[in-house]
């Protein structure tokens, strides 16, 4: 199926370059199967290595399955927030 080099920066095995055997979905992931040549076979989050798309998966519901940094900066003070509102009697 070809090859796959792992991306994500804190895999121990970032930048090394692996045989793709198969893919396949879990949990709504799409997973590779790469060939190690000392550890026999293992899985990782397509997102993880060169193969990942670019681009957002758009969901059935029309949603993008990321969220852009921003947002999730923006969402994370706004749980902030209520978390303090909710603290104060």
């Amino acid at each position: 199926m070809g090859w796959a080099t792992i991306t994500h920066p804190f895999h121990p095995l970032r930048g090394q370059r692996f045989g793709v055997l198969k893919t396949r979905r879990s949990g709504g992931l799409e997973i590779l199967i790469l060939r190690h040549a000392e550890r026999g076979s293992y899985a990782i989050a397509r997102d993880w290595t060169d193969w990942s798309l670019s681009e957002p998966i758009p969901r059935p519901d029309g949603c993008l399955s990321q969220l852009a940094l921003e947002t999730l900066g923006e969402l994370t003070e706004l749980v902030s927030e209520l978390a303090v509102r909710h603290a104060d009697p």
